[in-house]
């Protein structure tokens, strides 16, 4: 295991306060995929409501982490589908809005088609130099898991386990017509498809982790805010640190595995900083696919990813002086909810705020997910 320099203090520290520059993986993401993305959603605040595999991510990830408030012998497939339901009820009574979804048939108009993508500058590097790829691609850890499963548990063999359901049920697949209370059955059903898919690939019953959905934050020289929550942090008997996130999307293809560890690279600085440690293992779960992705990371590495975040927000910074959010055309505008707003499709930019909004740590209850696959 890697570790912080006993005799080196960490530069992060425990905020007291929000204040200043802030960012959490999430807004970093929205800035390299689009800094007019990041602007609606942080500088103008404007409302989205959320798609189906969004609201289905959140409700997913709430079963998963209520999952092991029950005893490890009970952690089956079938109280994982039993879950489902009440997790809806409650995610529903939390945010109304999640449940307006249903109300009305699925749009019939599909989103227009992101304009055709140019070449531009690409995102800013880990040293502070504009690069193609601010985070480029990383493989897994040829036979890291082998040497990870007797720290932490053991995966499940894929082939004893069900497996996922090809073509998982989306909302736009339910008849048309169909009642609100249908289109909420096959929604239902779609989660519970997901969950399959991560039994295939780890058994909870061996599973004890040491903090769920948990936030945390450190602030970088003094003045910049790192903050996210991660899904799920497993401890070994010997003090090395797995970090976990449950992705409800499909496993990115190789050259698409860097954007992917973004998060957890991220949340690895954070535990650095605050804890001294470096993470021996950043896993993601692929729920759709029933696949793992274990990458371990270096204190170096994290060095320098910390000094592309430093980067990332003196852009963000910059922007906001100058009013100067672009957009940055890409298959991904295809999920974007401010169409309408955007130039590059014939849209207006709302006039600029006046006033910044001040960053609140405090969040609701619950956290939708804004990816377009969570």
């Amino acid at each position: 295991m890697t570790g912080a320099d006993p005799g080196t203090p960490a530069r992060g520290r425990r905020p007291e306060a929000p204040a200043g520059p802030s960012l959490s993986p999430s807004r970093a993401a929205d800035f390299k995929t689009c800094p007019l993305l990041f602007r609606f959603r942080s500088v103008d605040k404007l409302p989205e409501t959320p798609s189906a595999d969004q609201v289905r991510g959140t409700l997913v990830h709430a079963v998963l982490e209520r999952l092991f408030d029950l005893p490890a012998a009970d952690r089956t497939p079938e109280a994982a589908a039993a879950l489902v339901l009440p997790e809806w009820e409650r995610l529903r009574a939390d945010e109304p809005l999640m449940a307006e979804i249903f109300a009305t048939e699925p749009d019939e108009i599909p989103r227009r088609r992101a304009p055709a993508v140019v070449a531009t500058k690409g995102d800013t590097s880990e040293s502070g130099q504009v690069s193609p790829s601010a985070d480029p691609a990383l493989p897994a850890t040829a036979g890291a898991t082998d040497s990870i499963v007797a720290d932490f548990g053991t995966a499940t063999d894929s082939g004893t386990a069900a497996a996922v359901t090809e073509g998982q049920l989306a909302l736009v697949d339910a008849p048309a017509g169909a009642a609100e209370a249908a289109r909420i059955a096959a929604f239902l059903s779609s989660a519970r498809d997901l969950l399959g898919g991560y039994f295939a690939v780890e058994d909870p019953r061996r599973l004890e982790p040491a903090e769920r959905e948990t936030y945390i934050s450190t602030l970088i020289d003094d003045e910049l805010l790192l903050r996210g929550y991660i899904d799920r942090l497993d401890v070994s008997p010997a003090g090395d640190l797995r970090v976990v996130d449950y992705k409800t999307g499909g496993a990115p293809r190789e050259a698409f595995e860097g954007r992917a560890l973004f998060q957890l690279k991220f949340y690895a600085l954070v535990l650095w900083r605050t804890r001294g440690v470096v993470p021996r293992v950043l896993r993601l779960v692929y729920l759709k696919d029933a696949e793992v992705l274990d990458y371990s990371p270096e204190a170096g590495e994290l060095e320098r990813f910390e000094r592309t975040l430093v980067a990332l927000s003196q852009a963000i910074e910059r922007a906001k002086r100058n009013q100067d959010f672009r957009p940055k055309p890409s298959r991904l505008c295809g999920w974007c909810s401010h169409q309408a707003l955007c130039p590059e499709f014939g849209g207006t930019p709302p006039a600029y705020p006046a006033s910044l909004p001040l960053l609140t740590v405090s969040e609701s209850s619950t956290r939708v997910r804004t990816d377009p696959v969570d």
